[in-house]
């Protein structure tokens, strides 16, 4: 792809990548919180906070997984991070999940180890909508009491799958879900169930 066909990337590099960044750690350290990133990039086929979170995240260190790049996001976000290319989810440091009716299951991709848990996978899924799907009660770390929440485009299976995530901790992979330009953070730590068992 010829870099004058590239979409731009950040307007202030060093500030929106460090508000960004604030605004992550604040989502995974809540879970269940929204957070607002900002709005769209012109030109890039995503939601401004997933957008915006693989710029200031992403470097030349760190694989992307692209489940679905027939927008040629992969060569954008390589041209203004230096991120490579993972061939399979397992080699990620990061995995694009766009179409959730598709996603490969969380035990496809990096767990770590016990003595390295920190060398997982961090999954990145663009949700449709923050409201409207099944409620589900999150437990643990960030959370006083319970948060219900009720994200849409995630399966039963999705959450099963969430329950074994946790049950491995340390290990396991932890979860960046956006929608717009909104993020939600689910570590592997919280603990979810449907909240009708809650």
């Amino acid at each position: 792809m010829n870099q004058r066909h590239l979409a731009g990337g950040l307007a202030d590099g060093v500030h929106d990548s460090q508000n960004t960044f604030r605004a992550l750690l604040d989502a995974m350290a809540r879970p269940g919180q929204a957070r607002r990133l900002g709005p769209a990039l012109p030109g890039v086929a995503l939601g401004g906070a997933m957008a915006r979170l693989l710029l200031s995240l992403a470097d030349d260190e760190t694989a992307v997984w692209w489940q679905h790049d027939g927008a040629g996001l992969a060569p954008w976000l390589r041209f203004h991070t230096g991120a490579p290319l993972a061939d399979q989810p397992q080699a990620a440091a990061f995995a694009v999940v766009t179409d959730l009716s598709q996603m490969p299951c969380l035990a496809d991709f990096a767990q770590g180890s016990p003595a390295s848990p920190e060398q997982s996978t961090t999954l990145m899924l663009e949700l449709p909508a923050f409201e409207g799907g099944v409620p589900q009660a999150w437990r643990g770390p960030g959370i006083e009491n319970v948060t219900v929440v009720n994200l849409a485009g995630l399966s039963d299976e999705f959450w099963r799958q969430c329950q074994v995530n946790q049950a491995g901790f340390p290990q396991g992979v932890d979860m960046v879900l956006t929608c717009g330009e909104w993020v939600i953070g689910l570590p592997r730590s919280t603990q979810v169930q449907a909240a009708q068992e809650h």
